[in-house]
Order: structure tokens, then sequence, then C-alpha cells
């Protein structure tokens, strides 16, 4: 039985995709290639780092670990720049409503998401406070398709995996969740999240009947 919903974030709650594309590609023109948004769709809920190496790999450069720090770092100050322009019209339709939904039930929410800037993101669409709990990347050493960002959410609402549904836009986090023994529910297209227990399109129009398994 599901007694409680953890949420990934980008593509999820919100569609900060656009913005990591944005810096990531400003970032590989500067380094001399082309970087495509096919050549994005790898980076879906992967560790900035490891979104690093993918795109280095891309251009077919290897660089040293400092040097990809400070690439990294620089790129997230570009990314920075966007979200700090965000507003609450930015959360994604039918997201709000399911979550009154579930609160209406006493259903527990958390966030597990590899972002390390869900807080900055969440308070600027003024959902801080909306989240049971908040996992994100300062709290794990494991990048999904690791399942410790879900194993983590569950653990701080009290819940066994087993109690747990995971709402995912990517197939790295479609693979943690049930690595960690949970449910998932794609959220996106049926033919790329196939590996999901069920997926939909999106929150408009959901009620808590897609709880059911």
């Amino acid at each position: 039985m599901i007694r409680a919903c953890i949420f990934d974030l980008d593509g999820v709650v919100v569609n900060t995709a656009r913005y990591h594309f944005l810096a990531w590609n400003r970032l590989a023109k500067e380094l001399g290639f082309f970087f495509s948004e096919t050549d994005n769709e790898l980076l879906k809920g992967v560790s900035r780092m490891r979104s690093l190496d993918i795109l280095l790999e891309t251009g077919g450069l290897d660089l040293p670990v400092d040097q990809k720090e400070i690439l990294a770092a620089r790129k997230n100050e570009w990314y920075l720049e966007f979200i700090r322009k965000m507003s609450p019209d930015e959360i994604l339709p039918g997201v709000t409503h399911f979550l009154e939904l579930l609160r209406a039930e006493g259903i527990p929410a958390a966030m597990g998401t590899a972002s390390k800037n869900a807080g900055l993101i969440l308070k600027q669409i003024g959902m801080e406070h909306v989240f049971d709990c908040l996992i994100d990347g300062y709290q794990v050493t494991h990048a999904k398709p690791d399942p410790e960002v879900f194993l983590k959410a569950a653990s701080s609402m009290g819940m066994a995996p087993e109690q747990c549904v995971v709402f995912e836009d990517a197939l790295a986090g479609i693979e943690a969740a049930h690595r960690g023994g949970m449910k998932c529910i794609g959220v996106g297209d049926p033919g790329v999240l196939k590996t999901a227990d069920k997926v939909i399109p999106g929150f408009i129009e959901i009620n808590l009947n897609i709880l059911l398994f």
C-alpha cells in the first residue's frame, strides 16, 4: 500500500532542464564544440560532475579534476542566474493541486533530487514549506541510478521503501526507485519512460487513484 510520495524536481515539479541546457551549451561553446538538446537528454537525473564528464566526452575532451571543478562551478553560476529569476508561474500544471490532494489525505510528500540548488528553486517558486522533507545533492554521495536519495527520503518520512512511490522524468531516476524497492510513476513520454510502473503526461486532472497499484 502506498503511504508516501517522493518527487524529483526538474521535469516533475518545475522544468529547469532548459536552464541547464543553456548553461551547458554555453560551456561547450567556450570549449570549442557543439552540445545539442539531444545530447542534453543524457544529463537528466545525473549529478553535476557526472553531467560535466558526459559533456566533455561529447567534445572528446579529457581534463584534470581541478579544471573540471572550475568548469562545473562556472556552469552552475550561469544556471543560478536563470533560477534566481524563477517565480511560482514556473510550477508545472497540476502539481500544486495534486500536492494539495495528498496533504488533505494526510499522505506525506518528500523531494528527492540530485540538484544542489533545490532549496533555492523551492524558495523562488514559493514551495519551500510544501514538502515534508528535502533530500538533495548536499545530502547524498551516490547519484542516481543509485537509490540513496530516495531511500533517505523514505527514511526521513518514517516510511519503508515499499510504502513509497517516486515520481520521475528520467530513466536513471526510475531505475533508482526500483533499485530502492519502490514503485515509480514516470512523468513524461511513455515511449521513453517505459520502465516505469505507470506513466502520466503531467499532473493535470490526476487524482489519488494514481497511487493504486
